[in-house]
């Protein structure tokens, strides 16, 4: 069975950082669209960051700007670099990947279309 690790979660400041990393298998890193999502309590599970094959990004809005998806090939890793954290940012984040490296392409693809996803990692930003 395939299974998705993540970890970095913790709690900071508002304005501060985190960066949040995914371990992947070995063969999903060069033709898998991996992503972040995030859920906060009462609220439906939302993407948050993507990346294809080639490595190409793609960003919620509410993130743009603050939050860099990338993935490393030396450790099969992605990861999500977190800055300038908001409040509004707490939240459980999950990794998820799918085979296909080019399907997410510019888009946000809902959670539910990721066959692989992990148990997620807890984000809480402080006021």
């Amino acid at each position: 069975e395939v299974s998705l690790a993540e970890s970095g979660g913790d709690t900071v400041q508002a304005g501060g950082s985190l960066r949040l990393s995914c371990e992947v298998p070995d063969n999903m890193y060069s033709a898998y669209c991996m992503a972040w999502f995030r859920q906060a309590p009462g609220k439906e599970r939302e993407g948050v960051a993507a990346i294809d094959s080639d490595g190409a990004p793609t960003y919620a809005d509410s993130v743009k700007g603050r939050f860099t998806i990338s993935k490393d090939s030396a450790t099969n890793t992605l990861y999500l670099q977190m800055n300038s954290l908001k409040p509004e940012d707490t939240a459980i984040y999950y990794c998820a990947a799918e085979y296909g490296g080019s399907w997410c392409r510019g888009a946000l693809p809902a959670s539910d279309q990721y066959q692989y996803r992990g148990q997620g990692t807890q984000v809480t930003v402080a006021a």
